[in-house]
């Protein structure tokens, strides 16, 4: 699903594109982290290669990268999807890039019938895309994460509940 905003257009994620998605994690963060995280969840059970999406610019060059991965919550597990990374190019940010691709990952997520979403990020900028504390739902950080109330946060994609419980990521998260 190729979608237009005001100012980009955002796609799912081609083969060609991953050594831009590289440069893209490498250049928006102080260390290799996420972009190395990218790589090793691309060989993980968790890498959903549908909904590793990418922002361009008119001309076609990558420019902001979202990724959704399998995650788990809850005990009997019920599967989920985490955000992260989510990134742009310095030269990008502030632009609306990163808001663009993240705003066309979730509906393509909802559009296949995932329920629910959630992500360790800022707490003034993941809100604006309906995300709220984790701690409301019942929601608790992998064990031995003592993670801020207001940075783990949920999306429920269709409007129900979402499940309880303890999240586990997949091991390419390390925690």
């Amino acid at each position: 699903m190729t979608a237009r905003t005001p100012y980009w257009i955002t796609r799912p994620e081609r083969p060609a594109d991953t050594a831009a998605v590289r440069r893209i994690n490498l250049a928006a963060f102080e260390t290799p982290a996420e972009a190395d995280l990218v790589d090793a969840v691309r060989q993980d059970p968790a890498w959903l290669p549908e909904f590793s999406y990418v922002a361009e610019t008119p001309d076609g060059e990558p420019i902001a990268y979202a990724l959704l991965t399998r995650c788990l919550i809850g005990e009997p597990e019920t599967p989920a999807l985490a955000l992260a990374p989510c990134a742009a190019l310095p030269e990008y940010q502030g632009q609306g890039a990163g808001s663009a691709v993240i705003r066309a990952v979730l509906p393509a997520a909802r559009a296949a019938g995932e329920r629910t979403v959630i992500v360790l990020g800022h707490p003034t900028y993941y809100p604006r895309f309906g995300f709220t504390p984790c701690s409301r739902f019942g929601i608790t950080p992998p064990a031995g994460q003592d993670w801020p109330d207001l940075a783990f946060l949920a999306l429920s994609l269709d409007g129900g509940p979402l499940p309880r419980g303890e999240v586990h990521y997949a091991k390419a998260f390390g925690v």
